[in-house]
């Protein structure tokens, strides 16, 4: 049975800990491991037990982490109830540049509205979507499907049982949200503020 370690045993290097007072920058350390490696937002609850520590000197070490990415090129996200390492939003072109070249399909103007239409009335059912947007969303429904931004939610329990859609956990995580309830407020420009997120 593995002893318990305290935020200390996460400072310094060749796994010689140094001083508690330390603590918080060890931890922040550990997380900024953690976080680089993982595929997905990690809990604060799940930082706290990975380290041994309670909660709260978790939360110490991921604001210490936050410090020390000022001044870089990565920033500390909360995002989809978790944690994770983000690129700074100066440098959002440069990224979105290279990532439409290393993984080549590009979402549509026409994707787009489909996700955010999804987005912001889910679940919908593809006549919903069609509705809202006036033309047919099959080849953009299927390209969103593929990108696992979006998945099937059920089926209405109405005449045809047509599929439910709904957004993913990736979704959140391409729009560095933690949850639904921060998307753009719809306001008078309807869903286009969530289109210019991407811009």
């Amino acid at each position: 049975m593995s002893e318990e370690r305290g935020p200390e045993a996460f400072v310094g290097t060749d796994a010689a800990p140094i001083a508690v007072g330390d603590a918080a920058e060890g931890l922040a350390r550990a997380y900024e491991a953690v976080l680089f490696v993982a595929e997905r937002p990690v809990p604060l609850d799940r930082l706290a037990e990975l380290t041994g520590v309670p909660p709260g000197a978790a939360r110490e070490g991921l604001e210490a982490l936050r410090r020390r990415l000022e001044g870089t090129g990565l920033l500390l996200q909360a995002v989809a109830g978790g944690y994770q390492l983000g690129t700074h939003p100066r440098h959002a072109d440069l990224v979105r540049r290279f990532l439409q070249r290393e993984h080549g399909e590009r979402l549509t103007r026409g994707a787009m509205e489909t996700l955010a239409v999804i987005a912001y009335r889910q679940p919908v059912t593809r006549g919903d979507i069609e509705a809202v947007r006036g033309v047919r969303s099959d080849w953009h429904i299927e390209r969103l499907l593929e990108h696992g931004l979006i998945r099937e939610a059920g089926r209405r329990p109405t005449p045809g049982r047509p599929v439910l859609f709904a957004t993913t956990e990736l979704f959140l995580r391409y729009f560095g949200l933690n949850d639904l309830s921060e998307l753009p407020p719809i306001g008078e420009r309807g869903m286009q503020a969530l289109l210019d997120t991407v811009r």
